[in-house]
């Protein structure tokens, strides 16, 4: 079985021109547990000004509260971690940058500074009992440095074991990662720390991003982040589209015989109710053409 956390309500709306309702988001939110996802990535507590369409985390985080499913938000520095704890938030994702380039551009400094401001960041989070995982953007290709040295991917999973959290995701920020650059970045960071707690979280820019979450399930990760009908992209990354979209990512996982747990007939559903939220169809596969029953084998 492997573990989709639906990023869609973060990763997918962040780069939307519309700002959706708190009250949609709140009830997407409920309506992708009711389909099954058991992990969600809701909101982030960074700068409205900067990224206005998640002004309202700490709302969307009150209005999910007691849901039967982990509920993540995304923190940058110390100021996002204090706002998350007084949001009442239980699970924190910190995102620090491999390269220079994207570190300087999406969080304003250095990845040196970047990883002293977390390590501060996640004591404040931990004094408070919130659960926290790691995520390492670029950690495959820069939209500014190019391919990231596998030797600054492992640099960072490092300083996220020291400062203790307990998850570890490898982000393909801008999509350009290539199935071999998956195995490499896996076989590196497995060494600081074991497989079931690495995650990868991909993005669909050169129509790679299937290809790298089989290989990715070959390696031994279970745990991937998608937003349903490839919604999302980061907009301090440029040429970054959308995420690998969980419709296309759980038919894949359900054609070869892995459960994710998810109640494929609710999809269409929700993607429809989605892509009404932001204003435009969706570019997934399956938006395009119904899913062959996962029972019919080739």
């Amino acid at each position: 079985m492997v573990l989709i956390t639906e990023v869609s309500l973060r990763d997918g709306l962040q780069i939307e021109p519309v700002v959706v309702p708190t009250a949609d988001k709140v009830r997407f939110g409920e309506l992708l547990v009711e389909a099954g996802f058991q992990s969600l990535e809701i909101g982030s507590f960074v700068s409205p000004k900067r990224v206005p369409t998640m002004a309202d985390t700490a709302e969307v985080v009150t209005g999910l509260a007691g849901r039967p499913a982990t509920f993540h938000a995304l923190v940058l520095n110390e100021r996002g971690a204090q706002r998350a704890v007084e949001a009442g938030a239980k699970h924190a994702r910190l995102v620090m940058s491999a390269s220079e380039g994207h570190s300087e551009s999406n969080s304003g400094v250095s990845t040196e500074e970047a990883m002293q401001r977390l390590a501060r960041a996640a004591e404040i989070l931990h004094d408070a009992g919130v659960s926290t995982e790691g995520c390492i953007a670029t950690a495959f290709v820069c939209p500014f440095d190019g391919d990231t040295p596998v030797e600054r991917v492992v640099r960072v999973a490092r300083h996220y074991e020291r400062i203790g959290v307990d998850v570890l995701h490898l982000a393909d920020t801008i999509g350009a990662a290539s199935p071999s650059d998956i195995t490499r970045a896996v076989t590196a960071v497995r060494d600081v720390f074991p497989i079931e707690r690495i995650g990868l979280h991909l993005h669909s820019t050169y129509g790679m991003a299937d290809a790298n979450a089989w290989e990715a399930y070959r390696c031994g990760i279970r745990r991937f982040d998608a937003a349903l009908g490839g919604l999302g992209g980061c907009p301090f990354a440029p040429g970054a589209t959308g995420n690998i979209a969980a419709d296309d990512l759980i038919h894949l996982f359900h054609r070869e015989g892995v459960d994710t747990g998810i109640d494929v007939s609710k999809l269409g559903e929700l993607r429809e109710h989605l892509a009404g939220l932001v204003g435009h169809a969706l570019p997934s596969a399956l938006a395009k053409i119904p899913a062959v029953p996962a029972e019919v084998r080739r």
